[in-house]
């Protein structure tokens, strides 16, 4: 039968089809989606991120869904505790120590890790010596990169080294091909280089967006959980550091790892901001070299090379990063201003923490810095944020604002709180065991940790309560 008027020329199928694309609106930064478009994101405040992309209804799997029997369990059958089994087995080494420690023991198998950095720090390098080492030991590894081809890949590689047949390059970003070479190839880790040029021909945006980065992960993550699979994916960072794209792509992965440090520079810093299977914060120190990244087995020894021992405003603290301690060097400059407003600036510290200490100083100790300008550096391109190093930067500030030389040989921790204070912080006797092995003589150190270490050291120890006492060693 027949209905009266152009519009009803269509069948229910047909009309069920215009009615399962809608056009929402999603913050490129964070992910937030809207029905229209706002000016302000109400999720992290950005300022004109809303884009305008078209997405179906009713058609598509929510983002991030897995195979019913992931982790190795039955589908569909709950598990008791006792019946799960844990073997070594599970993680692969990647003979490379310093990644191995990041990751918490090796690369778990049907883990997803997502690697971020800024542009040329070194990522795609990275993976790639994982692969060497990887197909090394008789695994089978499948790169699959979005951004270079074939020949770009293989000048790389060369610089590297020599591979075996067990790795296999693919140019691809449409996700089905890529899904149907991981069925067939079955290997035992995917490398994605990059996740921003992935894309699924379900999503209507482009490439890069936050749609395609969400469902492209999804699709991927459902690979790694289903097939026990190994998946790394590389992912661009904005201008602030953090990965481009959704925030949701940083809860749906395993692992999250970033590369730090100064494309300059030769040393890079991996750092683990998430880990589902190990500790987070931990780190792996690299150099950047002719042949490729060289990891830094004593990192502490890398960073005080070449420090000045009759110069003042410079102290070695002790920081720990994950559960390696790291000694590492602080250098401060106050000098009188010629300006009304004096310059405060700082590298590697938070510039609010310095300020903080400062005013301290100024009312707790009576030092006249509000007519200085002051320059405080951690020395090697590191980042460090713990309280621990507050003791450091203090005395740093005291030695250079009276051009008095700290003992080179002393090793300085602990954490200031505004009253003057020093505080004490956690693992005190893993610190003093690094500045010993280090070859340092003496450990200021807050008095709270002093009563609780054990055992006999060779290092002198001296607590100290209050930032007054500091500087009757200086």
């Amino acid at each position: 039968m027949w209905c009266s008027g152009p519009f009803y020329l269509c069948n229910g199928k047909d009309k069920h089809m215009a009615k399962a694309k809608k056009t929402v609106f999603f913050c490129q930064n964070c992910g937030y989606e809207s029905a229209k478009w706002m000016g302000q994101c109400p999720g992290c405040r950005e300022w004109n991120s809303f884009v305008e992309e078209t997405v179906s209804q009713g058609t598509k799997k929510g983002p991030g869904q897995t195979a019913p029997g992931a982790a190795g369990g039955r589908a569909g059958k709950p598990m008791m505790l006792s019946e799960i089994d844990i073997r070594e087995d599970n993680r692969i080494r990647t003979s490379m120590d310093e990644l191995d420690r990041v990751l918490g023991g090796g690369v778990v198998q049907g883990s997803m890790v997502l690697v971020g950095g800024d542009p040329g720090i070194g990522k795609s390098t990275l993976l790639l010596q994982v692969c060497k080492l990887l197909s090394d030991s008789g695994h089978k590894i499948l790169y699959i990169s979005g951004e270079e081809s074939l020949q770009q890949i293989k000048m790389r590689a060369q610089r590297i080294g020599v591979f075996n047949e067990n790795l296999r390059l693919l140019c691809e970003t449409n996700l089905e091909a890529i899904s149907t070479t991981i069925e067939n190839e079955k290997p035992e880790a995917v490398i994605i280089d990059s996740i921003q040029t992935m894309y699924n021909e379900e999503v209507s945006s482009a490439p890069g967006s936050v749609s395609q980065v969400r469902e492209s992960t999804g699709i991927l993550m459902k690979i790694a959980k289903g097939m026990g699979i190994s998946v790394f994916i590389v992912g661009h960072v904005t201008k602030d550091g953090s990965v481009a794209g959704p925030r949701v792509l940083e809860h749906m992965v395993d692992t999250v790892l970033y590369f730090e440090g100064d494309r300059h520079a030769s040393y890079r810093i991996l750092r683990s901001v998430k880990n589902r299977f190990g500790s987070t914060n931990e780190i792996g120190v690299f150099e950047m070299q002719e042949c490729g990244l060289v990891e830094v087995k004593n990192p502490s020894q890398v960073m005080l090379n070449g420090r000045p021992t009759d110069a003042s405003g410079t102290v070695v603290v002790c920081s720990l990063e994950g559960t390696r301690p790291i000694l590492i060097e602080i250098q401060a400059l106050v000098t009188k201003t010629n300006f009304g407003l004096p310059r405060r600036t700082s590298v590697g510290i938070d510039y609010n923490r310095v300020n903080l200490l400062m005013a301290v100083l100024e009312k707790r100790a009576g030092l006249a810095l509000g007519n200085c300008d002051a320059y405080v550096n951690l020395a090697g391109g590191m980042k460090l944020g713990e309280p621990a190093i507050d003791l450091g930067i203090v005395a740093a500030i005291i030695s250079s604002y009276r051009n008095r030389t700290v003992d080179p040989d002393t090793l300085i921790f602990g954490e200031v709180g505004l009253s003057g204070e020093v505080r004490g912080v956690s693992q005190a006797q893993q610190r003093v065991k690094e500045a010993e092995k280090m070859g340092f003589t003496t450990c200021i150190m807050p008095k709270a940790n002093l009563e609780g270490l054990q055992g006999d050291f060779k290092i002198a120890l001296i607590g100290v309560g209050n930032i007054k006492e500091v500087m009757g060693y200086i």
